[in-house]
């Protein structure tokens, strides 16, 4: 992570190159690319059937009255592209609530194509995800990241981060749709023995 392909026409770059990569509010039309990028992060995560999000649904969900989350994206210009692409980057975020604390903004990803990891494209993903909380009086920046992913611990422990995991025992727990058919009363619910 970090080096850059040398296909890319980002390899070679000079000195100040980082100072071309614009982060920016996501638009309607990068939906495509936050797919690709999704999956990318996907494949690298090991979990490369997960994802099922199209262009189309980040659309509706994200680009609509009431969105489900919101989205910023690293942009290079067009001769920096790598791969044919000049996004790079994505942080998809939305805002929470907690019974303790109030207002909270969870990040659900942050995710840098490999060939610019380790040029602070992340740092900045970072720091506009904190500066949108703190406009919003949100109290903390919870988010998830995979044991297995070293160098992303890594990147948000030298950030101040806290391993909740470690540090209070917290776990994370889910119920996929099926589960969540069944606790709401749909088809092949189950009462709990008595």
């Amino acid at each position: 992570p970090g080096l850059c392909r040398r296909s890319c026409c980002c390899a070679g770059r000079g000195a100040g190159w980082e100072m071309a990569v614009r982060v920016r509010e996501a638009q309607p039309q990068d939906s495509p690319d936050i797919v690709r990028m999704v999956r990318e992060l996907a494949e690298y995560e090991k979990f490369p059937d997960q994802p099922i999000l199209t262009a189309e649904g980040l659309i509706q969900d994200g680009f609509t009255e009431g969105p489900y989350y919101k989205c910023l994206v690293a942009e290079v210009p067009p001769e920096r592209a790598c791969r044919g692409h000049t996004i790079v980057g994505y942080a998809m975020y939305f805002f929470s609530y907690a019974a303790w604390k109030g207002r909270t903004i969870y990040l659900e990803d942050l995710y840098v194509m490999e060939e610019f990891r380790g040029h602070g494209i992340g740092s900045k993903f970072l720091a506009k995800v904190a500066e949108i909380a703190s406009q919003n009086k949100c109290s903390r920046l919870d988010f998830v990241v995979l044991n297995v992913n070293k160098p992303s611990i890594d990147f948000y422990l030298a950030k101040g981060a806290v391993n909740l995991t470690e540090s209070e025992g917290w776990h994370l727990f889910r119920f996929d749709e099926a589960q969540l058919a069944q606790l709401a009363g749909g088809p092949g619910q189950t009462c709990p023995p008595k």
